[in-house]
């Protein structure tokens, strides 16, 4: 009897189940099948020498996740920090209590000096000031240089729990390492969240775009 050979080739492979966080080609978008729902687009912000940038619509009950995708994050001024924070109904404080916790891995470009670590002073115990989204001392301000990543928000409209999140960028030093950021935590409040802003620590974000998604 003849053996059938398999047509390799032919087979579906694709997954089945929910694909875990990862970058498509797109320029701002997130795998579709993120969390196993689809992203809705709601709402694009572009950085031109910005003191800020805040997002005051669109975050809601509609979705129990939201998605903000940060690109090509250029700063203005050298050697500081792109960060967040969030606030309650109308208000503008932007000074949320937030626990976090946060660890980085990182390589020079000669290869001489490289790493991988938590990084104390970038977490928060019940502090309220904006929380770190890159590494320590990143981004370098020279024209090649910026950060790039995301920050997951879950259901920020949800009234009997504090609300989660969890981030993650990649950025360029300003004395030329590769920094990859991973940052977890909670803002400790029960009231419904509706606004987020971002900064740099020092100085105007001067290019740079924030997209914000929601997750069905």
């Amino acid at each position: 009897m003849a053996i059938s050979k398999l047509n390799f080739n032919s087979l579906n492979v694709t997954p089945t189940a929910s694909k875990g966080i990862g970058f498509d080609s797109g320029a701002d978008d997130l795998d579709s099948n993120l969390s196993g729902g689809s992203m809705v687009f709601i709402s694009k912000a572009t950085a031109s020498s910005s003191a800020t940038i805040d997002f005051t619509s669109g975050i809601d009950s509609t979705y129990k996740e939201y998605i903000f995708i940060f690109n090509n994050i250029h700063p203005a001024t050298d050697n500081t920090q792109f960060a967040f924070q969030v606030d309650t109904g109308t208000n503008t404080n932007y000074n949320q209590a937030i626990t976090s916790s946060t660890f980085r891995a990182f390589n020079r470009e000669p290869n001489d000096d490289a790493g991988l670590g938590y990084v104390a002073g970038e977490d928060q115990g019940q502090g309220t000031a904006f929380q770190k989204l890159t590494a320590g001392g990143t981004i370098g301000a020279d024209n090649d240089q910026s950060g790039s990543g995301y920050f997951h928000l879950f259901n920020p409209s949800n009234t009997t729990f504090v609300k989660q999140f969890i981030g993650r960028s990649s950025a360029n030093h300003a004395s030329d390492y590769a920094t990859d950021f991973y940052l977890a935590g909670y803002v400790n409040t029960t009231t419904a969240l509706t606004r987020v802003r971002f900064k740099m620590l020092s100085g105007n974000i001067d290019a740079g775009t924030i997209t914000l998604y929601g997750i069905t």
